[in-house]
């Protein structure tokens, strides 16, 4: 095959790609918002806030190992379309009940948790479809670009579905969202094509086969050197992260004052934050050894967690919080590209399966670890320990050479 002619479209197929899922992205973070706020609004009840919050990650949890050989296995492009078609039409069944009079949060519970399987299936496909649609030499400005647009949904679906809720019945929200599904959906489908689709796998097989080849996966990561050290070191990075990520706003109402406006300024600034980093990544593509731009933000981060953590002044602190955002995509987006340049296209959809459950998982896990401590003792502490942690953990992965030699030849 012609390589120049298989690329000859890559992007226009990118930008109807980015298109589609951004439309699509930014109706379902409407809807994960109107039902949260929704649901803290009607129980005021924490215990059913946590049983929400963990309806919203364990079936993606559960499902993605799955949907990583399923990515490998069939048309990565209709796995998306599917996982997109089903989200919409659990919120189209959820909302005609609404609209039937059938109203309670047990049925919000259940959408939650369907949507959460749904992007679970989707994520793996996803990421592992991009390499299809982008030269390789393109892929740290793509993802650079895709990330600055999920960070700009991520700042502007939160404000519009507060608004929305001011005036609005939670069901008609969901309409929006299926709106934005179907458009979505409709320009990837219609839209992209894939000229170089890699071979799939055998269609057939019993769950025996599904559960062998997730094995074949994991012997996959456990067994190359260098994506074994990338996935140590990004569980490690999540935990150590997670009192930054998740107890800044209650430090910051302890220490400076709980108005609304500062906890609303710290998300905006930290959003606003990867946005930067995102469109510095699309522009800049980081350094040629992707080893050293993971490194730099990874030390980054650090410097900033332990900057929160004795930083007196709350202005000085909200631009701390800036940077801090700006490290976030450094490091994803050039792990990213390196997993999506390196790992055959045959074991990808695997890789990112797991990928998405550590993702689900490490977060929790950090606050599980962290969060009842920050009653213990003070949150300025966690954040000082742990940012000299990720500090020191920069040092030491500086050090893999494992990771420096797979990314020598990548530009």
């Amino acid at each position: 095959m012609n390589r120049r002619k298989d690329w000859k479209d890559w992007k226009r197929n990118a930008t109807f790609f980015i298109a589609g899922q951004f439309l699509s992205m930014f109706g379902s973070m409407l809807v994960q918002h109107a039902i949260t706020w929704h649901i803290t609004l009607q129980t005021k009840s924490g215990l059913v806030m946590t049983v929400f919050t963990c309806a919203a990650l364990l079936p993606m949890v559960v499902i993605s190992p799955f949907a990583g050989v399923w990515a490998d296995r069939f048309n990565r492009k209709y796995l998306v379309h599917i996982s997109d078609g089903a989200i919409a039409l659990v919120t189209l069944i959820v909302a005609i009940l609404y609209f039937s009079g059938v109203q309670n949060i047990w049925l919000l519970l259940a959408a939650v948790m369907a949507r959460s399987a749904g992007q679970g299936i989707q994520t793996p496909a996803a990421s592992a479809l991009i390499p299809q649609l982008v030269p390789q030499e393109h892929l740290t400005r793509f993802n650079g670009l895709q990330s600055a647009g999920q960070s700009l949904i991520m700042f502007a679906a939160p404000m519009a579905s507060g608004a929305l809720l001011t005036f609005l019945p939670i069901e008609y929200i969901f309409l929006i969202d299926i709106v934005t599904a179907v458009i979505g959906i409709a320009l990837v489908f219609f839209c992209v094509r894939l000229s170089h689709t890699p071979k799939a796998g055998a269609e057939k097989g019993g769950i025996k086969i599904y559960f062998q080849e997730m094995a074949e996966g994991l012997r996959y990561i456990t067994g190359t050197g260098w994506l074994k050290t990338l996935f140590i070191a990004f569980a490690l990075f999540s935990v150590l992260a997670s009192p930054a990520a998740m107890l800044t706003p209650l430090q910051v109402a302890r220490t400076f004052g709980g108005d609304v406006w500062r906890l609303t300024a710290v998300e905006i600034l930290f959003a606003l934050g990867m946005t930067a980093g995102g469109l510095i990544m699309s522009v800049w593509g980081g350094f040629k050894n992707k080893t050293k731009t993971m490194n730099f933000a990874w030390l980054a981060f650090g410097v900033t967690t332990f900057l929160f953590g004795v930083i007196p002044n709350f202005w000085a602190y909200l631009g701390v919080m800036l940077l801090c955002g700006c490290t976030v995509p450094l490091f994803n987006i050039a792990s990213m590209t390196l997993m999506q340049t390196k790992i055959p296209p045959e074991l990808m959809g695997r890789v990112f399966g797991a990928v998405t459950m550590f993702s689900g998982l490490a977060m929790p896990v950090g606050m599980v670890l962290f969060g009842p401590l920050g009653d213990i003792v003070k949150i300025e502490w966690l954040l000082i320990v742990t940012g000299v942690m990720l500090i020191l953990g920069g040092f030491v992965m500086s050090g893999r050479k494992e990771l420096a030699r797979i990314c020598e030849d990548l530009s």
